[in-house]
């Protein structure tokens, strides 16, 4: 193992229930006068989104909304988002809701100010400096859901809807100046939605955690992560209500964004291009794809997993995380296979192709190639 490597850490948080009303405070910590809100549809007239213009409003910030933001976002989202950024002369962005609205938001406040197409900016090599950073525009960010953690990441995720690929687009400055995770946002969260949205956070932890790369804070941070995951998202499920739950359910959702700086792996590297071509939910997809890729994985991992069991209270090692996974899903509703998921038909070589494309590959701890990974995908099917 190198002990070589680069290392940065999230931003400002300011975490608790209620703490959206300071909503006002944290775009003028930004610098934002006139910030467009961008969120999903189903969140556009939801009482959540409706409250936090209200806000907005009365301190003088407008309510300026963007809500054509489909569930996997693409360069058409990405497109008319920019244009009512310029056509109403915003400063700034509020991304808000779940992944997509916080990809899409981030992706909105680095696109406006720049004159380079959108995949010029794809996260390969140093492609990120061929952007003008001066020309970001500020970012306030606002999970709703408690799972992918892109409130404190940055990248977004996009799909390109004309080959139906996932692409990661990358720029330091995609990380907002304020983040504002208020649990109380996510107790309209449909039980479907809790269950997917935390078992992503799940996987960030469990693939950053066992990546080959060298980060003692995030392998840290994986752990605790996992314990999170494992002693509230059963309670945020049986009961939406519960706050505690739900606000240790935010803080796993950030620490598995935060520990991923470490790595992620094939579970990831098969969930983009299957979730680019088939619409499946990105979260629940991860969780149908981990009890396979922990078998996979099992010569490079069965020790640290082991060290992972102990740690969460699980006996038998690596066989006992295993069934522990298992469990979880059963009991959260998850389908046991991609096939039960609605991936009919599948696209082999394709999804295979597309899989070893992705930049998750480099932080699986065995090596994946066409014949392994074709193997991999079936036994998900």
């Amino acid at each position: 193992m190198s002990l070589i490597a680069n290392w940065s850490y999230p931003t400002a948080i300011r975490f608790g229930a209620g703490r959206i009303a300071e909503i006002a405070d944290a775009c003028a910590t930004a610098g934002i006068k006139k910030p467009l809100l961008i969120t999903d549809r189903g969140l556009a007239n939801m009482a959540i989104t409706a409250k936090t213009l209200d806000l907005l409003e009365a301190a003088g910030l407008g309510r300026a909304i963007f809500a054509e933001v489909d569930p996997n976002p693409n360069e058409k989202n990405a497109e008319a988002g920019v244009r009512a950024f310029k056509e109403g002369g915003h400063d700034g962005v509020i991304a808000f809701g779940g992944g997509s609205g916080l990809d899409l938001g981030k992706l909105v406040a680095f696109l406006a100010g720049q004159t380079r197409p959108l995949w010029d900016f794809e996260d390969v090599g140093d492609w990120w400096t061929r952007a003008d950073a001066d020309a970001i525009a500020p970012i306030v960010a606002v999970p709703t859901t408690a799972g992918t953690g892109s409130e404190v990441g940055r990248a977004s995720v996009i799909t390109n809807s004309e080959t139906q690929e996932k692409k990661i687009i990358f720029h330091p400055k995609f990380l907002p100046t304020v983040v504002i995770c208020d649990p109380e946002l996510t107790v309209g969260m449909p039980k479907p939605i809790t269950a997917g949205t935390g078992l992503d956070a799940f996987a960030h932890c469990v693939e950053a955690f066992c990546s080959p790369h060298y980060h003692p804070m995030s392998q840290g941070i994986a752990l605790e992560g996992m314990r999170l995951v494992k002693d509230y998202l059963p309670r945020a499920y049986a009961d939406g209500t519960d706050i505690e739950a739900r606000a240790h359910m935010m803080s796993a959702a950030a620490m598995g964004a935060t520990a991923f700086q470490k790595g992620l792996g094939a579970i990831h590297a098969l969930s983009h291009p299957i979730g680019a071509m088939y619409h499946t939910h990105h979260g629940t997809t991860n969780a149908v794809c981990m009890p396979a890729v922990l078998q996979f994985n099992k010569p490079a991992v069965e020790r640290t997993l082991a060290h992972a069991a102990n740690y969460l209270g699980l006996q038998n090692g690596f066989d006992g995380f295993c069934a522990y996974v298992d469990a979880l899903n059963a009991s959260l509703g998850i389908p046991k296979t991609l096939s039960d998921l609605g991936v009919k038909d599948p696209e082999i070589d394709r999804i295979v192709a597309g899989a070893l494309a992705d930049p998750s590959t480099g932080g699986n701890p065995v090596e994946m190639t066409r014949q392994n990974t074709t193997k991999l995908l079936l036994a998900c099917l």
